[in-house]
């Protein structure tokens, strides 16, 4: 899937202009979604100076994006014959309705059926010594 994601409050704490703390396995999902196959999208209010930290920021924590507020990389926006919407298959953002659901949820709701062998035993450890989805991906991405 072609993937969109939001910087603020979804890959880090909202703090712009600032760079907030990382999002709770923000880092480790979105690469286990590259590994997969997902194209994803940096896709971001910030323009200039703050895109280019923020872009470098994720760059130094070892995630590169496909495209950067574009549907793909070669895109030119003209913005009197296109739309800003991108082209993508699904939008990651701590402005949906409802809200941002944490990361390991939308693991969850992305790959429903890529438990492997080793993240199934963690799930059965797991459950048996009452461990959270959370520390189980802990684990999972170590």
């Amino acid at each position: 899937m072609k993937i969109a994601v939001d910087f603020d409050g979804t890959i880090v704490e909202h703090r712009y202009p600032q760079i907030g703390e990382d999002k709770l396995f923000a880092f480790e999902t979105l690469k286990q979604m590259q590994k997969l196959g997902h194209q994803l999208i940096m896709w971001t209010y910030r323009h200039g100076k703050e895109l280019d930290e923020a872009v470098e920021y994720c760059r130094r924590k070892g995630l590169e994006f496909y495209a950067v507020n574009r549907s793909y990389p070669e895109e030119e926006f003209d913005p009197a014959g296109a739309s800003r919407k991108l082209d993508v298959d699904l939008f990651i953002d701590d402005r949906n309705i409802g809200g941002f659901p944490g990361w390991s949820e939308i693991w969850q709701m992305i790959n429903p059926d890529t438990m492997d062998s080793e993240y199934s035993e963690l799930s059965d450890i797991s459950s048996r010594s009452n461990l959270s989805v959370g520390s189980r991906l802990k684990k999972f991405f170590r």
